[in-house]
């Protein structure tokens, strides 16, 4: 399995709303996707980029299958104009995380 993980630092902040919406259009596009969640920054915590993408794949196909996906290519284009900086951090993992009770 592998965790996707993209921050951005957006140009104008306020498109923050906007940017998320975009990417949770993306939710549940391929199969292998186990995990697609996407945050904006929280006003009086601590933050140095505007917006997150946390995703998990069950292998390395399925995210290059999301990656190549004709709609994810064109929220990538629209988006881009829109970023000032994009991090990204791509690993293995032998398991999905278990959530916190």
């Amino acid at each position: 399995m592998l965790r996707h993980i993209v921050m951005w630092k957006l140009k104008d902040a306020a498109d923050a709303p906007r940017f998320k919406a975009q990417l949770d259009s993306c939710q549940r596009l391929v199969p292998g996707m186990l995990t697609f969640e996407v945050a904006i920054r929280t006003a009086g915590l601590e933050a140095n980029c505007d917006v997150v993408l946390y995703s998990v794949f069950d292998s390395r196909e399925a995210l290059a299958t999301y990656q190549n996906h004709p709609h994810h290519q064109q929220v990538s284009q629209l988006l881009g104009a829109l970023r000032e900086t994009r991090s990204v951090l791509d690993y293995e993992i032998q398991s999905t995380p278990k959530e916190n009770s």
